[in-house]
């Protein structure tokens, strides 16, 4: 059968993404690599990379959730696959700490239809996505040097392929395997302090649904049990805060980065 484009009611979207039970915590997991893009130049691989989240939807009212979630990316020694602490920046000569990411909480709201692909086998959902809004980093003079764009603009390419038996089963919650395809074009991180070199960063990624935090990667395991068992679970309810992003993080630990801390920052499980 040639998958024909449907738009599907907002809970087949939920039971892919998390899953209909609000009390239950879904994970994915991510794998890939992140290149320098700059003009002139040939490419370079950067980093390897492990991530994960963890959401859970809430149901508001007749087909409606809100969407919460935690999510990290460990930006790894391209060789070793070891995480990087501290890294040698090749066009500045500068060794810098590295940020990873620790993204608490991302969050929205899930209603209305969404379009997918459907064949008999396969559903695959396609996000494209350009964020682009001021640049809150300009405003402070003692972070322009690391991030001087007014704007902040990136783009986010999802494809996103689960069963169709699954999600159109009335009695699974969620789905029981989901296979993630992602790329993203962005700025240079503020942590690398670029400044204004001209370039971009390149992030190709792939990944999966897992069944509990115990088949995540290792090393992410690891991580969690002994420095942010908050990623252990997703938060318990909507939070009335702002989503936090990789700029917003190293705006509020500025001074924790140039003291060479490590991170993410330790952050203890929910009560």
């Amino acid at each position: 059968m040639v998958a024909q484009n449907q738009e599907l009611e907002a809970s087949y979207w939920v039971k892919t993404r998390s899953s209909l039970d609000p009390a239950e915590s879904s994970f994915l997991s991510w794998t890939g690599k992140i290149y320098a893009f700059v003009p002139g130049e040939k490419r370079t691989l950067l980093f390897k990379m492990v991530g994960m989240s963890v959401s859970r939807c809430i149901p508001t009212e007749a087909g409606c959730w809100d969407f919460t979630s935690r999510e990290l990316t460990y930006y790894l020694n391209p060789e070793t696959e070891e995480i990087l602490h501290r890294w040698d920046n090749p066009w500045t000569g500068e060794t810098v700490p590295v940020m990873h990411v620790a993204n608490n909480p991302v969050q929205g709201h899930f209603k209305g239809k969404f379009p997918a692909q459907v064949d008999d086998e396969s559903t695959t959902f396609v996000f494209d996505i350009f964020p682009t809004y001021p640049n809150p980093l300009v405003e402070n003079t003692k972070l322009a040097e690391y991030s001087p764009q007014p704007t902040y603009q990136a783009a986010e390419l999802f494809k996103i392929t689960v069963p169709t038996t699954d999600l159109f089963n009335l009695e699974l919650p969620s789905v029981s395997q989901l296979r993630l395809s992602w790329d993203r074009i962005g700025q240079w991180l503020p942590w690398m302090k670029m400044g204004d070199r001209s370039g971009y960063l390149i992030y190709s990624a792939y990944g999966s649904k897992v069944k509990g935090f115990d088949e995540l990667p290792q090393l992410l395991k690891d991580e969690i049990n002994t420095r942010v068992p908050l990623y252990k679970k997703a938060p318990k309810s909507f939070l009335d805060v702002e989503d936090m992003t990789s700029w917003l993080y190293f705006q509020q630990n500025l001074d924790a980065y140039l003291a060479g801390e490590r991170f993410p920052l330790p952050a203890a499980e929910e009560n």
